[in-house]
């Protein structure tokens, strides 16, 4: 492997490190305004929706307090914390899909979903 080679590679790494705390970030953001959205003596549904929101939410911010931890977490900890987001995203997209009005949350979970898979796969 070249110098340039693994300078290139640091590079993407990082680069995926902070699209994915990004998008954990704006997740957390869009989580937090859907929970908060949602009347907290709604429907049985409407509570789901609040409570996914704010683990969501939680989860995301979470990930992105890791992702900025420079090497004070080792690499298998941050796969496991990945992983969990990324379902936690997955999960709570399906279920604000089945909120009307929600499609902006559905999508940043999903786009953090995406986000932490890619940089799962990089960490590989």
């Amino acid at each position: 492997m070249t110098t340039s080679t693994s300078q290139q590679e640091l590079f993407q790494f990082l680069e995926d490190r902070f699209a994915c705390a990004q998008a954990c970030t704006e997740c957390a953001r869009a989580c937090a305004l859907r929970a908060s959205l949602v009347d907290p003596e709604g429907t049985e549904n409407q509570e789901l929706v609040r409570r996914k929101g704010i683990m969501c939410a939680e989860v995301c911010d979470a990930t992105c307090r890791v992702l900025s931890e420079q090497n004070q977490v080792d690499e298998e900890a941050i796969r496991v914390q990945l992983e969990w987001c990324r379902q936690v995203c997955l999960e709570s997209a399906h279920v604000f899909d089945q909120q009307p009005g929600a499609e902006d949350s559905a999508a940043a979970c999903r786009a953090c979903a995406r986000a932490c898979g890619e940089f799962l796969a990089a960490l590989r």
